[in-house]
């Protein structure tokens, strides 16, 4: 679905990326990890063409920096940490934002399929009882829903996901990952994820990308990444050791 090639991209005519290539299969699940300043994040916006690239990145046949913005919005969706709020729109208002891309003319109406759409993405996460509420008057883990529910209603063939569970409670980081997980089983869909949280990455994941400096340091199933030297080499602690002394506490 997903077909990246000898990338490289940065900010201020300085590469934060080089020359990573990886492909990503429909159904797959991808965790991008590493350190801070790796260049997760970047590699992520080059993906949605958020900012420039040198190289290829194609969904099936099609460059990216070759198609209109809507309709890589129909093939694509980026959700990332949640900082601030500017506009005061209701939980509806802003998932019904996702289906803009459908849409066609210059001062496009919502038809009754695209409402529909709306309904059931807010019914999938939760948010139907509050579909009038204002989205700056809502919790963390409430406002990151919408923003998954929008890109629901959206329907991009992949989704990409920066960081999604940063400041919510483990179960709110266990929800949000299982609504991704079940919007995956959809013929067609793939999913591309930055963690921080390895014991995350371990249970949803299928591949993983390990960067370091920028650049490519392993990449395959997550068996093998996550069982091998390269971890230590990387994050500079023998990080399964340290997960299995702290199992051991919880086991006692």
């Amino acid at each position: 679905m997903l077909s990246v090639n000898h990338i490289f991209c940065g900010y201020n005519n300085q590469d934060i990326i080089k020359d990573i290539s990886f492909d990503v299969e429909a159904g797959c699940n991808l965790s991008i990890i590493g350190p801070n300043g790796c260049g997760k994040s970047t590699l992520l916006k080059a993906i949605a063409h958020i900012i420039p690239y040198r190289g290829s990145i194609k969904i099936g046949e099609t460059e990216i920096s070759e198609t209109k913005r809507k309709d890589l919005a129909k093939n694509i969706a980026l959700m990332t940490q949640i900082n601030s709020i500017h506009f005061p729109y209701t939980v509806y208002e802003t998932v019904s934002l996702g289906r803009y891309c459908h849409m066609d003319g210059m001062l496009p109406r919502l038809s009754s399929l695209d409402k529909d759409i709306i309904y059931d993405s807010m019914e999938k996460v939760g948010l139907l009882s509050i579909r009038n509420a204002k989205i700056n008057q809502l919790s963390g883990s409430q406002l990151q829903r919408v923003f998954l529910a929008k890109i629901f209603a959206q329907d991009p063939k992949i989704i990409l996901l920066d960081e999604p569970t940063n400041h919510l409670d483990l179960r709110y980081q266990i929800e949000l990952l299982e609504y991704i997980k079940q919007w995956k089983k959809k013929k067609e869909r793939a999913v591309v994820t930055v963690l921080h949280d390895l014991n995350l990455v371990q249970e949803y994941a299928d591949k993983v990308i390990l960067l370091n400096n920028g650049e490519k340091f392993q990449y395959g199933a997550i068996k093998d990444i996550l069982s091998n030297k390269s971890l230590e080499e990387v994050y500079k602690i023998d990080i399964k050791k340290w997960m299995t002394k702290v199992m051991i506490k919880w086991q006692a």
